[in-house]
């Protein structure tokens, strides 16, 4: 399945993801584009086949294990697990932070908010929060606070496309400007923000913070060597992030490829980050460029994966073994997919 974007208009956002061939008017711009999504009132919509005008929810409902692995719809029931976003900042995001499980369900939600970011753009000063640079106590960070000094004591790297930063719920984070990402994270839209730099909304008021809120969610640690580290490859599975909420590979291609998941009782979604690329299984083959995403059921055995030049993939999915345990669209010229009708010649 690929499904039909959504569109968040936010006072940081830019115009890039228009670029990756996205018609979101009359927005001013587009600083989330929710590529795959079952929050509740934001539900990505099925774009092809016999199931498209569905939501991924209803789908869901009807194909429950079926599509997304039957251990998985155990542990999940009828919520999707991951929430998968391509994000364009050109103005600073708030520094926040999001809670864990535990403390999210402790708050009546249904779980927390780990994510993971793919770095796709930057601009030569742009530049990322990942936590705080020392180890703090609470008070520390109260006083920092009320001193309006917080920035100081913020771990902020530079990042390059290509990158990968990994943010477990309790780290303080935020995106500065100039940066495209894709994101990956659970099912979940909390966010509590801490520091918004003064600035004013759309109708000139300042946004709500959630001092109290974050506090008890704050991990206040020091980050040390927070950029992913993973060795390229072409034509591979390259794993950047393994997690009990999700696995996500980069799969950088220039010739087929073909997966086998038999083994695997797992949905697996692509979500493609560069160039032209095709998904088919089940006897369907999807297409899709930079921005969008398809949904491969959990009772396909097999993928073949297609590319017209070089394209890069992100792999993910849930593996349930990772949790026994743990609490709880523009139209392109697709033409040269026709040559694609027996099997590829690459194996991984």
């Amino acid at each position: 399945m690929k499904f039909m974007p959504l569109y968040k208009n936010v006072v940081w956002g830019g115009n890039r993801i228009k670029d990756l061939g996205f018609d979101y008017s009359p927005l001013p711009n587009c600083g989330e584009l929710w590529a795959l999504s079952s929050v509740e009132g934001r539900e990505s919509v099925v774009a092809n086949g016999f199931l498209a005008e569905n939501t991924i929810n209803e789908v869901l409902e009807v194909y429950m294990g079926e599509l997304v692995g039957e251990r998985n719809y155990e542990h999940f029931g009828n919520t999707f697990p991951v929430l998968i976003k391509i994000i364009d900042s050109a103005d600073r995001l708030s520094v926040q932070v999001h809670p864990d499980d535990k403390l999210a369900r402790e708050r009546g939600m249904e779980c927390g908010k780990t994510e993971m970011w793919y770095v796709m753009q930057t601009d030569e000063d742009s530049t990322i929060v990942d936590g705080f640079a020392t180890s703090l106590t609470p008070d520390e960070y109260g006083k920092a606070l009320e001193l309006g000094k917080l920035e100081h004591l913020l771990n902020t790297v530079v990042p390059q496309p290509g990158d990968c930063y990994f943010i477990p719920a309790g780290r303080v984070h935020a995106l500065g400007k100039g940066l495209m990402v894709a994101e990956v994270q659970q099912t979940s839209d909390c966010t509590y923000r801490i520091y918004d730099y003064n600035r004013p909304d759309a109708n000139g008021r300042l946004r709500q913070l959630h001092t109290a809120e974050a506090l008890a969610a704050l991990d206040f640690g020091a980050a040390k060597n927070v950029k992913t580290d993973y060795n390229y490859r072409i034509n591979s599975t390259v794993e950047l992030v393994n997690d009990p909420h999700f696995v996500t590979s980069l799969i950088a291609l220039d010739k087929p490829m073909r997966k086998d998941f038999s083994q695997l009782d797992s949905f697996v979604a692509y979500l493609c980050v560069e160039g032209l690329a095709a998904v088919k299984t089940l006897d369907e083959i999807v297409p899709v460029h930079a921005g969008e995403c398809v949904l491969v059921p959990a009772v396909a055995n097999t993928v073949e994966l297609y590319q017209d030049g070089p394209a890069k993939l992100l792999e993910i999915y849930v593996d349930p073994a990772q949790w026994d345990g743990v609490e709880g669209s523009h139209a392109h010229d697709f033409d040269w997919l026709a040559e694609f009708t027996s099997a590829p010649s690459g194996r991984n």
